[in-house]
């Protein structure tokens, strides 16, 4: 059995500082296996934002997956922006921008879908999904299949100011030929799950993007977090809020994922 734990949506310069001792001391405590951090470590890509992250992500468990989202690009930066989008990124944080982690059990693969051109949107390029598809492919059987990005795969009816990833429905398409079984990302700061059939027809896989782990930017419901246990093909997902009274992250939810086929 694996524990996998994502955490999205940092927003390091808009934090709800009460949160971020406890969500760590809850991490270490389920002893995780891997940790995904899935985008918007900062909230304007500003030098001391990208510090404080950076210094904030060494103290989680590890081995760790960490891809940037659209506000690790320069928004007011113009020259930043397009010249360089990501150097503070790979500066303070990594140089992959295709963090893989794999063993006998899980396979895991981030893409980086935030672009310079799109303010809030972002992009999964063919090129990104092959070159995550063909890793899938060369992996041993029985391992879950995961895909981490930032950009939403879906989106809850009715929720405006977002929009679903470009290149959304090749991507699934493209990994549903490879048997992932999951995908997960963040930036709606919102929990909602959904069924890869939206986008491929008799693909089960599930979409999950998690809420804002520690942002003060929460959309009407409490900061959160995922802790996954995988065993044999069967994921079950626990759902972690943040409660005031308790000024900890409690167990909220917890059930077992539909299998992809």
């Amino acid at each position: 059995m694996r524990t996998v734990i994502q955490v999205s949506d940092l927003h390091f310069g808009s934090i709800l500082e009460p949160t971020l001792e406890p969500l760590l001391e809850i991490m270490w405590s389920l002893n995780p296996d891997l940790v995904i951090v899935s985008g918007d470590l900062t909230q304007r890509a500003k030098i001391e934002q990208f510090r404080e992250a950076a210094a904030y992500i060494a103290r989680m468990p590890s081995p760790r997956i960490v891809i940037p989202g659209n506000h690790d690009i320069p928004l007011y930066d113009v020259l930043r922006r397009f010249a360089a989008p990501l150097t503070r990124y790979h500066e303070f944080i990594t140089t992959d921008m295709a963090p893989a982690y794999f063993d006998d059990e899980l396979a895991v693969v981030g893409i980086n879908s935030a672009r310079s051109l799109t303010f809030k949107g972002g992009t999964l390029s063919e090129s990104q999904v092959a070159a995550a598809a063909a890793l899938f492919t060369r992996m041993e059987k029985g391992q879950t299949k995961i895909v981490v990005a930032h950009h939403p795969l879906d989106i809850p009816v009715g929720l405006s100011g977002v929009a679903v990833v470009h290149g959304a429905g090749m991507a699934v398409k493209a990994f549903a030929r490879c048997g992932v079984d999951l995908f997960l990302g963040g930036h709606l700061h919102l929990i909602h799950q959904a069924s890869a059939e939206i986008l491929q027809p008799g693909y089960f896989a599930t979409i999950l993007q998690a809420g804002t782990a520690t942002s003060t930017r929460a959309r009407d419901e409490p900061n959160s977090f995922f802790a996954f246990r995988i065993d044999g093909g069967r994921i079950d997902v626990d759902t972690f809020s943040w409660t005031v009274a308790t000024r900890a992250f409690e167990l909220i939810n917890s059930k077992t994922l539909p299998a992809r086929h």
